[in-house]
């Protein structure tokens, strides 16, 4: 944090020395909607803050995540406040990156934080981030396109359904199509929901001995079911897609199905922001051989580095973003669906948000069912069900990502991405010392 604000001599008579200058506290977060909204509230942070002013470097989320896993690693220190996620939140906390987080004022109220959130953004039983807003992944559709075509939803869909459903809804010449998934490369995007198939598909990253596993017949079938999902029944250039183009795309009314993050939901049954508001339906995220790891579970959250000079500023700005009556002031600029989900029991309560929020118990259901610590059919060692809980797996994920997102494009084929994949990967876990 740097002491930047000068203010105008006629503030300073006002306010006194002491006051002559606020401390600018350096935001690095995440271009998605709801960070957007966050960013759009500054104003009002600095007026009840006016000793603390706030510069945004806001990020698409394979660089951001590059540049602040950089920055800490070198104690760079660019950074006052980090969004991060419940993958960075433990590996970081190990190695003393982070500032813990204890002793927050009363009035935060952390017993309100649901428990499986506030769980995995802690060490030790101490908070380590402040859950901006948590999230599931489950499965978007038109309710208009299914009835027309006299399909019934099932309560707990499953992906060969899913595929059949695509084929039937698919109409390319009038820019509809019948499944849009993420494509684009990073262990975030693509291989967050490709993990989640392949959990299902009773696949894994790694055996017991820390084997990998990527060219496993369960992979095998879970990468050529998503290659040729996406290429049948896709969007044209489907391997640019992540989170955000595919919300644009069935907002727009160009996907008869979408299965990403719970998040986008608010987003999605706004009148102002989608075309598909009132025929939106929702549904589980699509199982195969089993549920276990179908559908994940992730939390953006607030982090204050250790090597921040201003950590006590920091800690101001992230209670106000994660509290309650951050919640209610979005609830009340911004509308009740556009408040950040997924972290806070009194959301659930809220009357406004229940009126506004069809889907809001369905989500809370489906982030408090998601289980990291039991993802895959087999045995792993690991915790994370999109994720792998090891520092490793950043670069792992990311490699596997292009590799899967070369199969897409028709560059390779699926054997041979998942072949390469295994290969690399090996030699990752080789060098990290996991196998001999």
């Amino acid at each position: 944090m740097k002491l930047s604000r000068a203010l105008p001599l006629a503030g300073l008579t006002a306010l006194g020395a002491t006051a002559a200058q606020a401390e600018t506290l350096t935001v690095a977060t995440v271009n998605n909607n709801d960070m957007v909204i966050m960013q759009s509230l500054t104003e009002a942070f600095e007026q009840a803050h006016p000793d603390i002013e706030l510069d945004w470097v806001v990020l698409e989320e394979n660089v951001l995540r590059q540049r602040l896993t950089t920055d800490i690693a070198t104690g760079g220190g660019q950074f006052d406040v980090m969004t991060i996620g419940t993958y960075e939140v433990p590996i970081w906390a190990e190695r003393d990156w982070l500032t813990p987080l204890d002793n927050l004022p009363a009035d935060y109220r952390v017993d309100d934080l649901l428990q499986s959130v506030r769980d995995g953004l802690s060490q030790d039983g101490t908070l380590q981030a402040l859950p901006f807003y948590g999230e599931s992944s489950m499965m978007y559709y038109r309710k208009d396109l299914f009835e027309a075509a006299g399909i019934e939803m099932p309560e707990q869909p499953t992906w060969p359904q899913v595929r059949e459903w695509a084929g039937q809804l698919h109409d390319a010449e009038q820019e509809r199509y019948g499944i849009c998934l993420r494509g684009k490369p990073g262990w975030g995007e693509n291989m967050a929901l490709a993990t989640t198939m392949v959990n299902s598909f009773g696949g894994r990253w790694f055996d017991m001995d820390w084997n990998p596993q990527i060219d496993s017949p369960a992979w095998q079938e879970a990468i050529g079911f998503y290659v040729d999902l996406l290429n049948d029944f896709g969007p044209p250039g489907a391997s640019s897609n992540g989170f955000n183009e595919n919300l644009a795309l069935f907002s727009r009314g160009n996907c008869a199905m979408w299965v990403d993050a719970t998040s986008a939901a608010g987003k999605l049954f706004d009148t102002d922001e989608s075309q598909v508001a009132d025929k939106l339906g929702f549904a589980p995220a699509p199982i195969a051989k089993t549920s276990k790891g179908s559908h994940w579970l992730w939390s953006w959250a607030l982090a204050i580095p250790a090597s921040s000079d201003s950590k006590d500023a920091a800690r101001e700005f992230i209670t106000w973003a994660t509290s309650e009556e951050y919640v209610n002031l979005v609830g009340e600029r911004e509308g009740w669906t556009s408040v950040p989900p997924g972290t806070r029991k009194s959301t659930y309560e809220n009357p406004n948000y229940q009126e506004a929020a069809p889907f809001a118990g369905f989500v809370l259901d489906a982030i408090q069912g998601a289980d990291p610590t039991d993802s895959t059919l087999e045995p792993s060692p690991y915790i994370g069900v999109q994720f792998v809980g090891i520092p490793e797996f950043q670069s792992i994920g990311t490699q596997v990502g292009q590799m899967v997102a070369s199969a897409l494009t028709g560059e390779t084929s699926v054997e041979q991405a998942l072949q390469a994949a295994q290969r690399a990967t090996e030699r990752t876990m080789k060098r990290a010392g996991y196998l001999d």
